[in-house]
């Protein structure tokens, strides 16, 4: 592990610039570059306000807001985009980067972290742009935003975990890749995002015990439309699976990691 972190940090200029260069050239020949982070959350967000708060009548239970379902829908959407595009891209990071393995060498444990960091990144400047699409809703940030850097760590080391240990698999067996895009998926609809916790049957419920991502993603939910702290016993499972995921990971990685640019 510190061997790991030393060698990671000795490369930290690499990592810098890849996730810089990752990031500019996803607007290279763009016009309005990384204006589009404000302008897609602000049509999402007129889309969400149009549809479900006017057309469907969407509301949150107890709260007095026509934009309430909007803001909440948004807040999840922003927790569930970190994991799931972490986790997403781990999963294939060593397949999409196989030259750039074949043909320099540093430590393979960069290119997860690149990832991360762009999402990360992605995720910051995200929640900026809410900031400004909340304004129209005269819904404005509370204190309790900066617990989001908690539930952000959580999810990108969940995401880490699980992502790093089947982007290896997925590099002997193809399958993995493709049988996740599913999983994923299908674990977006067991997370209340779209729907409320309340709104599952009570004889169902004990269900989402069973998901570690749901308190992160109730975390950011709490946070920015209600204002409220979480409740921070909540998050002792979740680290718990971080820490165990992450710990699998490392060692799956090590064993594994002499054979990978073989079988690419």
């Amino acid at each position: 592990m510190i061997n790991t972190a030393k060698s990671l940090w000795h490369y930290r200029h690499f990592i810098r610039s890849a996730i810089a260069s990752e990031f500019k050239g996803r607007f290279a020949r763009s016009a309005l570059g990384g204006f589009w982070f404000i302008i897609n959350p602000l049509a999402q967000a007129a889309i969400f306000a149009v549809v479900l708060s006017e057309v469907l009548r969407a509301k949150m239970p107890n709260i007095n807001n026509d934009a309430a379902y909007a803001i909440y829908l948004m807040a999840g959407l922003a927790a569930w985009g970190l994991f799931s595009e972490i986790l997403n891209r781990c999963t294939n990071v060593f397949i999409e980067f196989s030259s750039a393995l074949k043909k320099i060498a540093f430590p393979r444990l960069c290119l997860p972290v690149i990832v991360g960091g762009s999402a990360l990144l992605n995720q910051v400047i995200l929640l900026a742009a809410m900031v400004f699409v909340f304004a129209f809703f005269s819904h404005a940030p509370s204190l309790a935003w900066i617990a989001l850097p908690v539930g952000a760590a959580l999810l990108a080391f969940m995401a880490f975990g699980l992502g790093i240990t089947l982007g290896v698999i997925n590099v002997f067996s193809r399958d993995v890749g493709q049988v996740m895009s599913i999983v994923v998926q299908l674990w977006f609809w067991l997370t209340p995002i779209v729907y409320t916790r309340d709104t599952i049957p009570k004889k169902f419920q004990w269900f989402l015990e069973f998901n570690p991502v749901i308190p992160m993603v109730r975390l950011y939910q709490d946070a920015i439309l209600l204002g409220r702290f979480p409740q921070w016993d909540s998050l002792i499972t979740p680290a718990l699976v971080s820490l165990a995921l992450g710990g699998f990971a490392l060692l799956v990685f090590r064993r594994a990691s002499p054979d990978i640019v073989d079988a690419l």
